[in-house]
């Protein structure tokens, strides 16, 4: 049976492949290593820093702040700051953030669900499994 493509929506969808496209920096803005993680982080409340530098076991503060500002620039956090002593700034998600929580949501439960195939596949490549809590 052929699949019959609607022309733009698959131009489209591969603009991403193409460094000059706009939407493949939107891409990298929102995929790189501790961006999904603080938006996944950010997906039930309110936050300050330090409760988020907690949580994301492994950031460093400088990597912590540089992620927060590219989310931030990106429209995907709101940061708010309190004119009080000592100073509060607390992070959220905007909804266009929100609106990618999801799609995160879905990759982490398909992390989770192939798992025990991906620890096989880096068995027979001879790499060591990935191992919780290290």
């Amino acid at each position: 049976m052929r699949r019959i493509v609607d022309d733009t929506r698959d131009a489209h969808s591969h603009c991403v492949l193409d460094p000059r496209c706009a939407s493949r920096r939107v891409f990298e803005a929102v995929s790189g290593r501790w961006g999904p993680l603080v938006i996944m982080a950010l997906k039930e409340d309110t936050k300050r820093h330090g409760e988020l530098r907690r949580e994301l076991k492994g950031i460093s503060q400088k990597m912590l702040i540089q992620t927060l500002r590219n989310l931030e620039h990106n429209g995907l956090v709101a940061r708010e700051v309190y004119p009080v002593v000592p100073p509060k700034v607390e992070y959220s998600l905007t909804p266009l953030g929100m609106s990618l929580q999801p799609l995160l949501e879905a990759v982490c439960q398909w992390s989770e669900r192939h798992l025990a195939e991906v620890e096989e596949a880096r068995l027979v490549a001879g790499q060591a499994p990935f191992r919780c809590g290290t």
